[in-house]
C-alpha cells in the first residue's frame, strides 16, 4: 500500500480506498503545505479529514487503579487513580482534565505502558487484547510533556532521522521526505526547517517550535494510538490552535486519540469530541464534550454540592469556567463528592451501556475494531496487536540510520569534540616536553623516570572517562525516549555510541601516541604502545558508559567513576609491588585493568635493555613482569573491554531510574 501525497490536502494518504473529498469551507479558510505553512485565516475547522480506512483500534478501561509507595510512609501505598473507568474509540479524540496532579498525565503513562513504579488493577484491553510492549512502542505515538531531541540536527533531519528509523524499510526514501516536508508544513515549521534544535548553549528553535517538532516525531509514524502529555504547554494560543488542529486530522477511524491539556483554548477544546475530567485521581466526569459538560456542571454538580457552583463572569469561557469548577472542588477537598455524583448520574449509565457493548462487540469480531462495512475485526489491526518485534527496522538498519544522522553531526560539534580531545592534546603536550628524550637512556637512575611516564600514560585514559559522563546522563531522557517509541534496541544504541567515541579516538590517538612516542624516544614497538593507549582509552569510555547507565544521577556518577579508578592505581603494580601487596588484597590485581595496560608498555620498553634496580633485581623482575607477554596483556584489555561492554548493556537494558 503506497502511500501518496493528496494535492487537495496535502495529506499523505494510502492509495487504496482514498475516501472522496468533500469541498472546503473557502480556499482562503486554511491553506494546509503552503510554503508559509499553516496558515489560519477565519476557521481552523474548514479542515477535510479523512475518515481512513477502518483499522482504528478501540481501548477500554474498566476499573482501572493505580498505586505507588507512599513518600511520606513507604509501608503504605498511594492511590493516584481510582477506578477509572472508559471507552476510546477511534475517529475520536478525547481530552484528559482537571486541576494538576489531579492524575492525567499518570493515567496516560499507564495505559501506554511508561510507569516504571507501582501496581496496576483493573482491565485495559486495546482492541480486545491486553497490549503488549512491542505494539506500545511500535504502533503507538507518545509526545511527551518536556522536549527531548538532539540538539545537533535540523528540524528537517530530527524528524527525517525519526521517518527512517520508525517508517518501513520498504518505504522509499524520497516518500519518507515528502512525508516529512508535508508534516513540517502542517505544523508550521517549514520556515525553519533548516535551523538546528539547539541547546542550553547553542541557540536554535525557540520552545513553541521544539514543541511542535516533538509532535511531529509522534505523527510522522500515522500511530494507530497517539498520546499526547500537555501539547500545547508553551504556547500561544494561535500555535496552539494550530498544533490541535493537525492533531484534529489524525482523528479518523484509524487513530485512537488521547491528550491532557492544561488551559484550553475555547477552539482548541472544540476539536475535542470527548472529555474526562480527574480529580485528586478520581473520575468526576466522561462524556461529550460538547453542551453536555455544561449542562452537567449546571445541575448534576450544583445539586451534588448543594450550594452554586463557582460564579461564571463575562471574561469566562465555558471551558475556563468549568476548568474553574473542578479545580475548586478539588482544593476544597470535594473531589470524592464529584465523583460520586457522576457514579450516580446517566452519563455513567452510558459509559457502562457502552462497555457492555465493546464487549459484546469484542466477542463477536475477536478484537472490537469494525471495519468499514461490518463489524469483523481488519486484519491490519489484528496484524498490530499480534506484532512481536518492538521496532520496524532490524537493529543494522537503524545502527547506520544513527550514524548517518548523528555520527557526522557529533563529528562536527564543538560541545562534542570538546571534553574528548582537549585533555589528550594538552597532556600528551605536556609530556612530550616534560620527557623529551628521556626515553634512550636507559640507566637505572632513569629508569624511575621512565616508568612513572609509562604508569601516567595508561591512566590518563582511565581519568579522561570522566569528561564523558555529563553527556551521558543528560542524553539519558533521550535514549529513553527513544527506546519508548521503538525507534531501536538497547544494543544497537550502544553499538551506534561506541562506533562514533572508537572511530573518533582512532586516528586522533595515533597521532597523539605518534608525538609522544618519538618525542620522549622510547624503545620497543610503537604499535604496541598505541594500541595500548587506544584499548586503555576505550575501556575508559565503555566504563562511562557503564557507571552512567548505573548512576541514578551525574552526581552519583561522577563520584563513583573517578573513586573506582582510583582503586585501579593502587594496584596497577607501581604504586606498591605486587609482592608487598597483603593477602586478602591479591586477588585485585587480576581484575584491574590498569595492571595489564601499564605492565604491557613496561614491558615494551625494558624487555630488550631491562637495568638493574634494587639489590641486583632487574626492574621487570622486581614488578613481577619478567617472562611476560605485552601481547598476551593486550589480550586482557580487550577481554576487560567486552566485559565492559556487556554490563553496560545489560544496565541500559534492565536498570531504569525513571520515576514515573
Amino acid at each position: 500500500r503506497r502511500r501518496v501525497l493528496c494535492a487537495r490536502c496535502s495529506v499523505v494518504h494510502r492509495r487504496s480506498r482514498l475516501p472522496p473529498h468533500r469541498a472546503m469551507a473557502s480556499v482562503s479558510d486554511v491553506e494546509l503545505g503552503s510554503q508559509n505553512g499553516m496558515k489560519h485565516a477565519s476557521s481552523f475547522a474548514a479542515l477535510r479529514l479523512d475518515t481512513g480506512n477502518g483499522n482504528g483500534i478501540r481501548i477500554t478501561v474498566e476499573n482501572l487503579t493505580y498505586r505507588v509507595p507512599s513518600f511520606v510512609d513507604k509501608k503504605q501505598d498511594a492511590e493516584l487513580l481510582s477506578n477509572i473507568s472508559g471507552v476510546f474509540n477511534p475517529n475520536e479524540m478525547v481530552a484528559l482534565l482537571g486541576p494538576s496532579g489531579s492524575g492525567k498525565t499518570t493515567f496516560l503513562d499507564v495505559l501506554a505502558g511508561r510507569k516504571a513504579i507501582g501496581t496496576t488493577t483493573g482491565e485495559m484491553l486495546f482492541g480486545g487484547k491486553r497490549a503488549t510492549s512491542q505494539f506500545l512502542r511500535r504502533y503507538t505515538g507518545y509526545v511527551e510533556q518536556f522536549d527531548t531531541l538532539i540538539s545537533v540536527l535540523t528540524a528537517r533531519e530530527m524528524l527525517l532521522y525519526t521517518a527512517e528509523l520508525k517508517r518501513p524499510m520498504a518505504e522509499p526514501l524520497a516518500q519518507k521526505e515528502l512525508a516529512v516536508d508535508t508534516l513540517l508544513k502542517d505544523l508550521g515549521l517549514w520556515e525553519a526547517k533548516d535551523v538546528v534544535v539547539g541547546s542550553a548553549m547553542v541557540k536554535g528553535l525557540s520552545g513553541g517550535q521544539a514543541k511542535r517538532l516533538n509532535i511531529a516525531i509522534a505523527l510522522i509514524t500515522d500511530p494507530s494510538v497517539l498520546f499526547l502529555d500537555e501539547p500545547t504547554s508553551g504556547l500561544d494560543s494561535f500555535t496552539a490552535n494550530e498544533v490541535m488542529s493537525v492533531v484534529k486530522k489524525l482523528n479518523t477511524r484509524d487513530t485512537t486519540i488521547l491528550a491532557t491539556i492544561h488551559s484550553p483554548t475555547a477552539y482548541a477544546f472544540s476539536l475535542f469530541d470527548r472529555a474526562m475530567i480527574l480529580c485528586s485521581g478520581k473520575l468526576v466526569f466522561f462524556g461529550k464534550s460538547d453542551k453536555t459538560l455544561l449542562t452537567y456542571a449546571n445541575n448534576s454538580l450544583r445539586n451534588a454540592v448543594g450550594s452554586p457552583l463557582a460564579e461564571k463572569t463575562q471574561g469566562h469561557s465555558d471551558i475556563e469556567w468549568l476548568i474553574d469548577v473542578f479545580t475548586s472542588a478539588d482544593r476544597a477537598g470535594k473531589a470524592q463528592v464529584f465523583a460520586e455524583a457522576f457514579a450516580g448520574s446517566d452519563l455513567k449509565v452510558a459509559c457502562d451501556d457502552e462497555m457492555k457493548q465493546a464487549k459484546r462487540a469484542t466477542k463477536s469480531s475477536g478484537t472490537g475494531n469494525q471495519s468499514e462495512n461490518n463489524d469483523t475485526a481488519s486484519s491490519a489491526a489484528q496484524q498490530k496487536l499480534d506484532a512481536t518485534s518492538g521496532t520496524t527496522v532490524p537493529g543494522w538498519f537503524a545502527f547506520y540510520v544513527m550514524v548517518k544522522y548523528r555520527t557526522k553531526k557529533n563529528y562536527s560539534d564543538g560541545e562534542y569534540l570538546g571534553p574528548r580531545l582537549g585533555d589528550k592534546v594538552f597532556l600528551a603536550i605536556l609530556i612530550f616536553t616534560l620527557y623529551f628524550n628521556l626515553g634512550s637512556d636507559h640507566a637505572p637512575a632513569n629508569a624511575v623516570n621512565v616508568s612513572s611516564m609509562l604508569f601516567m600514560w595508561c591512566t590518563l585514559p582511565a581519568f579522561g572517562a570522566a569528561s564523558y559522563v555529563p553527556q551521558i546522563v543528560l542524553e539519558r531522557s533521550l535514549f529513553m525516549r527513544e527506546r519508548a517509541d521503538g525507534l531501536y534496541k538497547p544494543a544497537t544504541y550502544i553499538f551506534a555510541k561506541m562506533f562514533d567515541e572508537l572511530l573518533l579516538l582512532f586516528p586522533v590517538t595515533i597521532a597523539i601516541a605518534a608525538v609522544v612516542f618519538y618525542a620522549v624516544n622510547l624503545s620497543g614497538s610503537f604499535i604496541l604502545f598505541w594500541l595500548v593507549y587506544y584499548v586503555t582509552l576505550a575501556n575508559g569510555v565503555v566504563l562511562a558508559y557503564l557507571i552512567s547507565a548505573l548512576s541514578p544521577n551525574m552526581e552519583a556518577a561522577n563520584a563513583i567513576l573517578p573513586t573506582y579508578v582510583v582503586t585501579l592505581l593502587f594496584f596497577a603494580g607501581f604504586l606498591i609491588r605486587p609482592a608487598d601487596t597483603p593477602d586478602y588484597w591479591k586477588w585485585y590485581p587480576y581484575v584491574d585493568l590498569m595492571k595489564f595496560s601499564w605492565g604491557a608498555l613496561m614491558i615494551n620498553q625494558w624487555k630488550d635493555n631491562d637495568p638493574q634496580f634494587v639489590s641486583g633485581v632487574s626492574l621487570l623482575k622486581e614488578y613481577d613482569l619478567d617472562g611476560k607477554s605485552e601481547w598476551a596483556y593486550v589480550g586482557y584489555l580487550v577481554v576487560f573491554f567486552l566485559a565492559f561492554f556487556t554490563m553496560a548493556f545489560l544496565a541500559l537494558k534492565h536498570v531504569n531510574h525513571s520515576k514515573r
